[in-house]
Order: structure tokens, then sequence, then C-alpha cells
């Protein structure tokens, strides 16, 4: 079937698709959020996939995009995103060698916290006459990767700014540890403190003499703490674009708008839906996913190919045949099994993206 006049009820199932008017408004509304806050938005593009999108959060007034992976950061390029930070460390000889090219083509940051690695970067660059912007990855609580607040950041940082090949433009921290937090009171604290650890470090930076300009960090689940704290330049939320189950338990109010449609192949049972989509298109590893229009749901099992929902009572209502559509989980390792992303506006495809 061609694309001109092909419905969402055309697609084969299982399909990932976005409803693109409540993509653009969630995207206008964490624009003005930010703008809101006096700080720049760079949204995370791990869940997002998409440069298409991307140029979309730009032109709603995004600086440009963070990225975790060097395929993201070439994938944003190749689409046109200029203004890219990789939010990961970029070691070995075959990773710096794309980090080379790259930054040939656009302007990317990238995160240290390793002075071995700073030397190596620092020489790759001067290799090809570059000044690669770097930023310090410092652990405020994470225990992930970065260096702990206190002289080694600052140590680091200084041997950044000695070298040749390098910029010394900032910090840049991830809070997301706060998030386990249930309460969501003591959930704001958690972030208060951690960001409050990032942005003292970069005033210590300040006062060694070092231009700091760039303390970025803050994700989606902690939109509505950081932007606000003093001294936080920019937000990388990227996920609050699509918004899912999680990341309304954690308080984002943007609206869900990425879904996978299923048909119903299956009711051996009245309370027992099956659906041909399991855990290689609609995981429920994070989340359970959120049927649209179901009866009160029991539970929601998968095997492989197989979506088991048991319903609270029975019901017959659903018939096998039927299309139903699930908000994902969470879009992070939902976004990763698909091959596609259908674009729908008002039931019409509109557009159909390939996934990086």
């Amino acid at each position: 079937m061609s694309e001109a006049g092909r419905t969402k009820a055309d697609l084969d199932t299982p399909a990932l698709w976005v409803d693109l008017d409540t993509l653009e408004r969630n995207i206008a509304e964490l624009a003005r959020h930010f703008a809101a806050a006096g700080v720049q938005w760079r949204p995370h593009m791990k869940g997002i996939r998409v440069p298409a999108i991307a140029r979309k959060a730009i032109a709603a007034g995004a600086i440009g995009v963070t990225c975790a992976t060097m395929r993201e950061a070439e994938a944003m390029a190749d689409g046109g995103v200029g203004d890219i930070l990789i939010a990961n460390q970029m070691v070995g000889q075959r990773k710096i060698s794309r980090l080379t090219r790259l930054c040939q083509r656009a302007d990317v940051k990238v995160i240290v916290d390793n002075a071995d690695n700073v030397r190596e970067l620092d020489a790759a660059a001067r290799c090809h006459g570059l000044r690669i912007g770097v930023l310090i990855d410092v652990d405020c609580g994470m225990n992930r990767t970065g260096l702990l607040p206190g002289p080694p950041v600052l140590e680091l940082a200084h041997a950044v700014e000695r070298s040749d090949g390098l910029r010394f433009l900032g910090l840049m921290a991830w809070e997301g540890h706060t998030l386990a937090l249930a309460d969501p009171d003591e959930r704001v604290l958690a972030t208060r403190d951690a960001i409050a650890r990032l942005v003292a470090m970069a005033e210590a930076c300040r006062a060694a003499g070092l231009q700091a300009p760039i303390v970025s960090g803050g994700g989606s689940g902690t939109y509505k703490t950081t932007p606000f704290i003093k001294g936080m330049t920019e937000i990388q939320a990227g996920g609050a674009i699509f918004c899912d189950v999680i990341y309304q338990r954690w308080g984002v109010e943007t609206t869900p708008c990425l879904f996978v449609q299923t048909i119903v192949s299956s009711r051996p049972a009245p309370d027992r839906i099956v659906v041909d989509a399991g855990f290689k298109t609609l995981p429920i590893w994070h989340a359970q996913p959120r049927g649209i229009g179901l009866p009160a749901v029991k539970s929601h099992a998968s095997s492989a190919e197989h979506g088991v929902i048991t319903l609270e009572r029975a019901d017959t209502r659903i018939k096998v045949g039927d299309l139903l559509d699930f908000i994902v989980g969470y879009t992070d390792s939902a976004i990763i099994l698909h091959r596609k992303l259908y674009g729908i506006r008002q039931g019409v495809v509109e557009v159909e993206w390939d996934l990086i």
C-alpha cells in the first residue's frame, strides 16, 4: 500500500507509533518550561533516536542534543544537528578516531573523568588540528562514572585547560539516583543536594581561574527541580518529549505519545487477552505497558511474541482481530526493539522514520 492516505489501522502489527500533535505540544511545553527557568535545553536522544524529532526540539528553542553513544551522535550529525554533547567517556583509539572525524563537521563536546583519557583525546585532537570541547564528569551520588566533588575535579579541569587540543567548558552530572526515592519531597531534597555539589564545584573552578560556562545535568525525572537551581546552565531532559508509564510515575506532566499498536490474536478465556507483542516489541522489564481502553487489568505477562493480559474480571467485548494500543512502560527499552517509528496525525500516517 502506498504512503498516501495510509491510516494507522493499515499498519502491520506490532507497530511503534507516535502521536504527532501530542509530540509537538510536549516539545513546546518543555521549551517554555526551561525558558521560564532561565536555562538552556539540550534534550537527550537515547530514548528518542530520530534526528527529525531533535530538529523539532531545536526549532522550539533547544540549543542542541545530548547523546549516549558515538553512533547516536554520528546519526544526529547526519540528520542535520550541529551541536552535540556526548554524555559518556570516549575511550580507545576506535572511538576517538570517530570522534575526531565527527568534530570536523559538528560542534561536539565530550565528558571525561580520567587523566589518561584527557591525554589520549588531546593527542588525537592536536593530530587533526582540533580543539575538542570537554566537560568534567562529576559524581554527585549516582555512583556510576565521574569524579567525586573535590580537588581531583579541579586537577583534571586544569589538565584539560593545559591541553592544546582541548577546551575546558565546564562540568556535568546526572542526579538519577534520586529517582529511586519514592517520596516526592525526599526526591526534591536529594536532587537539590546533588546539584548543590555540582554547582559548588563549578564555582570552585571559576575561583581557581577556570572558565566554566556550562553546568549540565538534569533529566526528565528531575525536570521540575533541577532547572530552577541557581548555577545550572543547561538541562538534558529528553524522555519527557514522549513520556511513558515510568515518567508519569516520576511526576512528569507531559502527555504520553509513544505507543505500540498490537492486534488481538487470541481470546482463550473470558478474562484473558493475547496480543502479538511480546518482550521483543513491547517489554515489561521496567514497567508494565498501559493498554488504552482496556478493562481493569490484573497482570500483563510476556513471552517473545505474545503479550498475555489477564483481566480483573471476565469481559468478552474485545474480540480477536481488534487493534489495541499500549503506552510503553519505558521508552528507552521499547524504542531499541523497533526499526521504524510511524508519525501519526489524526489517525493518518504522516511520516515513517528509521530509528538510529
